[in-house]
């Protein structure tokens, strides 16, 4: 293929992608296949010659659709949305075609001066103050361990990189049992290791405790252990908890901790005045990560970390040999010294799309709708004597186990996820929660509609029945 055939073969994708969202609503949400059935479709052996492009797209329109989970699809209520909104779309094309490698500011100016403001223009929409700076990361498992090796560099006094761990004595890092496994994965990676990620008791509300954290840095100083990071959470993945962030601070900034937020999910909603309760405090936290591409209408990937101190990020991150130096240049930002990847995608052209298309008032329209309409569904459900709501709905999440009379309701939850998934015209995901088989729903996809999630209710109670 010569690029002279690129548009041709956009043309005919384009009118693909337009055919795909007019019946995505029609479609299975999950795919409905076996396992290794897709693979069984494909050659065994690359080809040695080229092959013509009709045939590679038939191929494509053959094989790859009725593989899919579709993500996009309006009924898609499972783990948390993954969104790609129109305009989205059309950035993350320009993106592919100029095909830019943005590690440093010289490598790509447009990106890094974009990526400033769009970080700059989201730390507005969501009201924190002057002097945050950030970087758009892949996703939040990256910022997250970003965050943790910065924790351990601060916490050995920036040695670490250099003398390794050994000898160092048992750093420490604090959470609840609510927090994302990424955590748990950035300490494995940082060489902390999972023994000394702290979980600390969650109250009532499944919040941290803040007496629970205090007892467990003050023993772990006794023993010789070196407190190094919390690590706090604003709408978990299980079920949308919540901590009460100031206490959690107050304890951390007396200790010396560096502070990082988890807000993956619920970050998006921050642009929304009305939901900001459930950060209160986020701003006097070190670092903070949300993702545009759950919530938000932006493309996979794209994840921001917003940093308070930017500095101490980039002396744990940051490596310069003379190849990556840019001559006769003043200080500069190259964001690949805030990252663990040297290579960068151009991501903040999507942002720059996406919040020009919608404004932000269009996206928190649509914030506000899943928030509603979940709220309403939970409230239809509850009043089922079939069915048990098991945690109450945090912005567009919540939880509920079926619960026929005289049946084992974890056997029973589990079957009726079984059955709803296999039905295919909503997807749902479930989780354990305080030991019990729970159903998980969250509303979130960019299209989705009143009478996409009231679907789901009749989809759950005839299935049910």
């Amino acid at each position: 293929m010569k690029y002279s055939d690129y548009a041709q073969w956009t043309n005919r994708v384009t009118r693909w992608i337009e055919q795909h969202f007019a019946t995505l609503r029609d479609k299975p949400v999950r795919a409905q296949t076996e396992i290794g059935a897709i693979a069984a479709r494909l050659p065994a052996h690359p080809p040695e010659q080229a092959v013509d492009m009709e045939t590679i797209m038939a191929d494509f329109e053959r094989i790859v659709p009725d593989g899919i989970t579709h993500w996009q699809h309006p009924r898609f209520f499972a783990y948390f949305p993954s969104n790609a909104a129109p305009a989205s779309m059309i950035a993350e094309q320009l993106t592919n075609a100029i095909a830019s490698q943005c590690m440093l500011w010289q490598t790509s100016p447009a990106a890094t001066e974009i990526e400033q403001v769009m970080i700059d223009w989201l730390r507005q929409a969501m009201d924190l103050p002057e002097g945050f700076k950030g970087v758009i990361q892949d996703s939040a498992s990256s910022a997250t361990l970003s965050a943790i090796l910065t924790m351990r560099e601060r916490a050995t006094g920036f040695t670490g990189n250099d003398k390794g761990l050994s000898g160092q004595g048992r750093l420490r890092i604090y959470c609840s049992a609510q927090v994302h496994s990424s955590i748990d994965k950035a300490c494995w990676v940082a060489g902390i290791g999972q023994d000394n990620l702290v979980k600390i008791p969650t109250n009532d509300a499944f919040e941290m405790d803040p007496t629970a954290l205090q007892d467990a840095i003050t023993a772990d100083r006794a023993a010789g252990h070196i407190p190094a990071g919390l690590v706090l959470c604003t709408g978990g993945t299980s079920i949308g908890a919540c901590d009460d962030l100031p206490p959690l601070i107050a304890i951390a900034k007396a200790e010396d901790l560096y502070t990082h937020l988890d807000a993956a999910w619920a970050g998006s909603a921050m642009i929304c005045p009305e939901f900001r309760d459930v950060w209160r405090g986020a701003e006097d936290c070190d670092s903070i990560v949300f993702n545009p591409h759950k919530w938000l209408g932006a493309n996979f990937d794209c994840s921001i970390q917003f940093l308070k101190d930017a500095n101490i990020q980039r002396r744990t991150m940051g490596l310069r040999p003379s190849y990556l130096e840019t001559p006769q240049a003043q200080e500069i930002t190259n964001f690949n010294e805030w990252t663990v990847p040297l290579g960068r995608r151009f991501r903040a052209l999507k942002l720059w799309f996406l919040i020009r298309a919608y404004g932000l008032e269009g996206l928190r329209s649509r914030i506000r709708n899943h928030v509603a309409w979940t709220k309403e569904l939970e409230s239809k459900l509850r009043a089922r004597p079939d069915f048990t709501i098991t945690t109450d709905s945090r912005l567009a999440l919540f939880t509920f186990q079926y619960t026929p009379k005289g049946g084992d309701p974890n056997a029973a939850s589990a079957e009726l996820l079984q059955r709803i998934n296999d039905d295919g015209r909503i997807y749902l995901t479930q989780t354990l929660h305080q030991g019990q088989y729970v159903i998980r729903f969250t509303a979130g996809q960019f299209d989705c509609t009143r009478d996409d999630v009231m679907t789901a209710y009749d989809v759950i109670t005839e299935l049910a029945a």
